[in-house]
């Protein structure tokens, strides 16, 4: 039972606190760290809570496998959706190239410094292509290098700790001494088993979320409330942290754009409501993401903005094309449901359902593109 205070809220015992690191924590960083999934989680993912055998047009080019292997999420699409004969599939890992089928895909973290702004792009090209990216390649894993210097920067600034940081996140979440002391202690505890075991740590669990999963893992031990504390204020951390990264190590958006037309390959801009200034920039793309879970307040505005773009150019010319992208993130499904972000567990691999939404649709018939339009067209164009 957790102990509590003369108003019976819950507090951490801080006498029970042991910064060495014990056998229990080995353990429990091994598991938080690992990717291999146990039989239950591949059952999870090969076996959709939702059938679509209606959809005949599946369109999925803004989606992240994470550490979920490939031909399990290819098995979870198939059961998806049983008769989609119209498929165009390609997956979208963070600045990490991956192939299904005929294609290969990447969304990429780059610096517009038009705007002084972070942007991301989704690559898309056909898997021969791919297999000959060797300095893309080389670009992404730069990229990613960097932006899992973010987890380290994070962990700097509570053990240290930075005492700016820590104040402004205090200050935002009310977190007490003893939430302070419980997160610098295990923080600390997650930043020396990273440099013991570094080299053996696969390189996909090195992100942000990591320091939240370690956390939820604390929570037989700790209690569920003290957890949620904890969590509060290292996700008020986390965004300082991230506010304050510094974007000029990443490739220019120009940069990518060029390597990716060097190679064939096409572009998408993902989350305009995120990248909005992107939209002025008349950077060389083939089309812009106009919904996804996280961005689907603008949606009818931007497809007027394509609309708009499109009546610009003479007939025969190349025209920008409307996107939905799921934004899946494998990962999350197969963490304990408990822990789940509902949010991002809840989506799925081409299920956008602003396609079929009525409203949407008008405007869908104004800028005559629906999602078999834009599936044969992308299609042709990737293969161009």
């Amino acid at each position: 039972m957790e102990p509590v205070d003369g108003n019976n809220r819950a507090v951490l015992d801080i006498d029970r606190l042991v910064e060495d690191i014990t056998d229990e924590d080995e353990r429990i960083f091994w598991e938080t760290v690992s990717t291999d999934l146990d039989e239950e989680q591949r059952r999870r993912i090969v076996t959709p809570p939702e059938v679509f055998p209606h959809q005949e047009d599946l369109l999925a080019v803004h989606w992240h496998p994470e550490f979920v292997p490939l031909d399990l999420i290819e098995q979870r699409i198939r059961a998806m959706f049983p008769n989609a004969h119209n498929a165009l599939i390609i997956p979208t890992q963070h600045n990490v190239l991956l192939t299904i089928g005929e294609y290969s895909g990447v969304e990429v973290d780059c610096f517009s410094t038009r705007f002084n702004q972070k942007v991301q792009l989704l690559l898309h090209m056909t898997a021969d292509r791919g297999a000959r990216a060797s300095r893309l390649v080389s670009m992404l894993a730069y990229t990613a290098r960097y932006r899992s210097s973010q987890l380290f920067d994070m962990l700097d600034t509570i053990v240290k700790p930075d005492k700016r940081r820590i104040e402004a996140a205090v200050e935002e979440t009310g977190a007490d001494k003893e939430t302070i002391k419980f997160c610098r202690v295990y923080t600390k505890k997650l930043m020396e088993l990273l440099d013991r075991n570094l080299e053996k740590v696969p390189p996909l669990s090195l992100k942000n979320k990591l320091l939240r999963d370690w956390f939820d893992a604390l929570a037989p031990a700790y209690g569920d409330r003290a957890i949620r504390r904890a969590q509060s204020y290292l996700k008020a951390v986390k965004l300082i942290v991230k506010a304050e990264f510094s974007m000029k190590y990443f490739y220019r958006t120009v940069e990518i754009i060029e390597e990716a037309r060097g190679l064939g390959a096409r572009i998408v801009i993902p989350h305009p409501e995120q990248f909005w200034p992107i939209l002025l920039a008349d950077y060389d793309v083939n089309g812009l993401e106009v919904w996804n879970p996280q961005s689907h307040t603008l949606t009818d505005f931007l497809i007027s903005v394509v609309v708009r773009t499109n009546s610009k150019h003479p007939p025969g010319h190349r025209r920008m094309l409307i996107f939905m992208g799921d934004d899946t993130h494998l990962g999350e499904k197969v963490r304990p449901p408990a822990l789940q972000v509902k949010s991002k567990a809840g989506r799925e691999i081409g299920v956008q359902p602003a396609w079929d939404d009525l409203d949407t649709r008008k405007n869908l018939i104004i800028a005559n593109m629906d999602r078999a339009d834009v599936i044969n067209e992308y299609r042709e164009r990737l293969h161009a």
